[in-house]
């Protein structure tokens, strides 16, 4: 979504990002950097209409002139409206020349995560003076193998159901914040074995995709 409203909040977040301080080689650290502040310049500078009408006057003029005004300008992806699931998909490839590897570096993730230093300052389904917006894990893909062949597994939290979240999902409503993520009881699915295990085996795997449902 491109927003024209109000400039000056152009740039602003739910809560300080910069305070976040993110460690290298966890999920916070690839939010920040994914929604960092960029410089448009040289051959990606942003066309801008109304210097060009400035320049060569109505817009009918505009095309036979073709006298085009480019100029430098700034962007930045947040997020405007926090969604009930939050789906993290975390890219484990890179290219090194004509070579495609996969990328096994372990990234840390967290079971409960603040998504406010990432969201816009005017979030639309935020309550007002709301400055967080929290998320529990709930679900983990894996992966092991090569780019050419390996294997999937998922780790699955097994709890009770969050009102809060059908009230999100099925009412728009928000309530009460919670803190402290759902209780429930975690399971590593390889096919057709199910087996129970920790949640400090959970927050250990190398992760592939993460799935986080909101607590509000």
């Amino acid at each position: 979504e491109v927003s024209t409203d109000e400039p000056e909040m152009a740039f602003c977040t739910l809560a300080n990002r910069e305070e976040l301080n993110p460690e290298e080689g966890s999920i916070h650290h690839c939010l920040y950097q994914f929604t960092r502040n960029e410089t448009l310049t040289e051959t990606n500078k942003l066309l801008c209409d109304v210097c060009t009408q400035r320049h060569c006057g109505p817009k009918n003029n505009i095309k036979s002139e073709k006298k085009y005004v480019y100029t430098n300008a700034k962007k930045q992806m947040l997020i405007s409206l926090a969604p009930p699931i939050l789906t993290l998909h975390l890219k484990r490839f890179q290219h090194a020349g004509f070579i495609l590897r996969k990328v096994n570096r372990h990234i840390k993730f967290p079971e409960v995560i603040d998504l406010a230093p990432f969201c816009t300052a005017k979030c639309k389904n935020v309550a007002e003076g709301n400055t967080k917006v929290l998320y529990a894990l709930y679900g983990v893909v894996e992966h092991s193998g090569t780019m050419r062949s390996g294997h999937y597994t998922a780790y699955v939290k097994m709890r009770a159901m969050n009102n809060h979240l059908s009230d999100l999902v099925l009412r728009g409503q928000s309530q009460a914040l919670e803190t402290e993520p759902v209780k429930g009881q975690w399971f590593h699915i390889s096919d057709t074995h199910v087996q129970p295990v920790s949640v400090s085996k959970v927050l250990s795997s190398q992760a592939y995709l993460l799935f986080y449902e909101r607590l509000l």
